[in-house]
């Protein structure tokens, strides 16, 4: 297969607080956009569950055995001020987490060009002990470990143009130098996070409210891609947040569909190079439904294109 798509029914079903953003229609409205294209080149595939060893390589054990404990069988219990759990939840998070780890397997076994993981609950403000912004496990961590595990892959790089910084998925790989994490985000803006670049490691670009397509394409071309050329990734994982579209209600940046596809063709092109076409994407944020869906059409038109 060309483009494989790993998703979920369980993951319209994760509850949230009523009028929440990160709600269930996320994923339906998406996956009704997905579902006119009628490509034969995607291959849909139900997320498994990760596994507990998956998701300790990246997470403190007591914290998974918190989760997993917290569960609760009706209503919803919060496990930090953003980010609640309901009968369904637990479910989503682990699957979410697994459909990024199922998809690292298939490029390496060479079944799959490029994946796309339609998941939620998102995952790149999760930390090693607890949740934080939405997210329950770090998906694109635990799939950057899952990877480090393979023998053909020693080196992974992280993109990531979600609006909000992923500082959960930096805590967890900014010391680990088998990774490069490229980040773009609105600063200030949740979580307030800006620690500055460490060559080699993390390239960290904060970005005004009002940064339109232009100065986000520069900022990447100028910060991300000379430092992906050095790396040489043997991988490339994709935290796709559309949040930083201009009609989305939880950010001030000014990107549209064409700016989504245009980074999405250069870390194409950085896989090509490097990474024998190899690139594994897991949905982040986007809560505009229109825009969102629109834009992850983008992302995928662009996976779909051969190089």
């Amino acid at each position: 297969m060309s483009l494989a798509l790993i998703t979920h029914p369980v993951f319209a079903s994760h509850e949230v607080p009523g009028g929440h953003p990160e709600a269930g229609s996320r994923i339906t409205a998406t996956t009704e956009a997905l579902s006119n294209l009628r490509a034969p080149d995607l291959t849909e595939i139900q997320a498994p569950r990760a596994t507990r060893e998956q998701l300790d390589r990246v997470h403190a054990p007591a914290y998974v055995d918190a989760v997993f404990d917290s569960a609760p069988a009706d209503g919803l219990i919060a496990l930090d001020p953003e980010t609640t759990m309901g009968p369904h939840s637990l479910e989503a998070a682990v699957r979410a987490a697994g459909a990024v780890c199922h998809g690292v397997d298939l490029v390496l076994a060479g079944d799959a060009r490029h994946v796309f993981c339609l998941v939620r609950p998102p995952g790149h403000h999760a930390a090693a002990a607890n949740s934080a912004g939405f997210c329950i496990f770090n998906n694109v961590a635990v799939g950057a470990a899952h990877a480090l595990t393979k023998d053909a892959i020693e080196r992974v790089a992280i993109l990531d143009f979600d609006v909000h910084h992923g500082d959960g998925t930096e805590s967890m790989v900014r010391e680990d130098s088998r990774i490069l994490m490229c980040s773009t985000y609105q600063h200030p803006l949740y979580p307030g996070t800006n620690l500055p670049s460490v060559p080699g490691s993390q390239v960290n670009v904060p970005l005004p409210a009002g940064t339109d397509g232009s100065t986000f394409q520069t900022a990447v071309t100028q910060r991300w891609l000379p430092e992906l050329e050095a790396f040489a990734p043997q991988l490339v994982l994709i935290s796709a947040g559309f949040d930083a579209h201009a009609a989305d209600p939880l950010g001030q940046l000014g990107l549209t569909e064409s700016d989504f596809a245009w980074v999405t063709s250069r870390a194409i092109e950085i896989a090509e190079r490097h990474a024998q076409g190899r690139l594994v994407s897991v949905l982040e944020g986007g809560y505009n439904l229109e825009a969102l869906s629109a834009s992850v059409l983008a992302h995928v038109a662009a996976l779909r294109v051969r190089r």
